[in-house]
């Protein structure tokens, strides 16, 4: 009798301690995870003036570090070859949230200017986090592509890659507006194609589950063009919020200054032009979000420089990428700002 009274009374005791055991809070765990996350990655030389994804990390981790209410670091997903997806939350302590903005870049392989500005942006950001808007950064969608690239670029291959380590488009792999209508398929097919299956690749489903929280704007960060480019991708006919769209990109583009990027309809870039299973059509035609396409620089082609022609990755990034960050950047302050 006695046993059982201790055993019940160190039970008791037992389950009190662990009540008063503080829950760890899950913002500090992935900010812990993380870390440790970067501290793994390699090390490498290059001649770029474009850091590796590696590089990007090591310059995000103090930041990471030092100011955690402010940025929260956090998986969005996964890849084919299971490298983590990595997202970045930055909003101001204790303020209540009124608009919330997603930004995401490096789609595509060969792109690196797009993730360079994404985040330039989000170091920018940290410093300075805008009262009442939380920002969503997830700077490379595709690590798979994106490692490829830098192999080639170690070891001088000039190769073109735009797709995952399954070869894909993840700018395809989208469910709004997949189906053909302009007459002009039959001519440019190359234009028009799409995936066989929408939402067919773990990097495209992981950035379905971000839209989900439904922003208020999302921008998808691409090279080469200099254009802000609204809904839709695949219709020629105007979307029901083109005014809105529109005035949000002019803020955007007239912050840029000399030379700033155009604002236009994608699907009225050429009148034969369509993009079909787009992401910017998916954002805007699936949650109803207010959806950008920016198609940073106008290419790193050089006439008095043959070579770049020759190079796939200089036709998507100049040789310095700092001016061209900069506009980028100017653009998404002032949308965010």
């Amino acid at each position: 009798m006695l046993f059982g009274k201790m055993l019940i009374l160190f039970l008791w005791m037992m389950s009190s301690a662990w009540a008063r055991t503080p829950v760890m809070d899950p913002a500090f765990t992935a900010q812990d995870r993380y870390l440790k996350w970067v501290r793994r990655l390699p090390h490498s030389t290059h001649p770029e003036s474009y850091r590796f994804a590696a590089e990007l990390h090591r310059d995000l981790a103090p930041l990471v570090r030092e100011r955690p209410g402010i940025i929260r670091p956090f998986v969005v997903g996964r890849s084919v070859e299971a490298r983590p997806i990595w997202g970045f939350r930055v909003s101001r302590p204790n303020t209540e949230i009124h608009s919330t903005v997603l930004v995401f870049a490096g789609i595509h392989a060969l792109e690196w200017i797009s993730t360079e500005t994404a985040t330039s942006f989000l170091e920018e950001l940290v410093m300075l986090p805008p009262s009442g808007v939380e920002v969503v950064v997830v700077p490379l969608l595709n690590p798979d592509g994106r490692d490829r690239v830098e192999d080639d670029r170690l070891a001088d291959r000039k190769i073109y890659r735009r797709g995952n380590a399954r070869k894909v488009d993840l700018n395809r792999d989208f469910e709004v507006n997949r189906e053909v209508r302009a007459v002009w398929h039959h001519l440019i097919p190359a234009y028009y194609g799409h995936t066989g299956k929408a939402l067919s690749q773990p990097e495209s489903r992981a950035l379905d589950r971000l839209l989900a929280e439904r922003f208020d704007v999302a921008l998808s960060l691409h090279a080469f063009g200099g254009f802000v480019y609204t809904p839709w991708s695949g219709l020629w006919e105007r979307p029901d919020d083109w005014g809105r769209l529109h005035h949000l990109g002019t803020i955007m583009s007239q912050a840029q200054g000399a030379h700033a990027y155009k604002v236009r309809q994608l699907s009225r870039w050429g009148f034969f032009f369509r993009a079909q299973g787009s992401e910017l059509d998916h954002i805007y035609g699936k949650y109803g979000t207010l959806a950008y396409l920016i198609e940073l620089t106008r290419s790193g082609l050089n006439p008095f420089q043959p070579s770049t022609f020759k190079d796939p990755f200089r036709w998507y990034n100049p040789i310095k990428p700092e001016r061209h960050v900069d506009k980028g950047v100017s653009a998404l302050r002032a949308l965010v700002y």
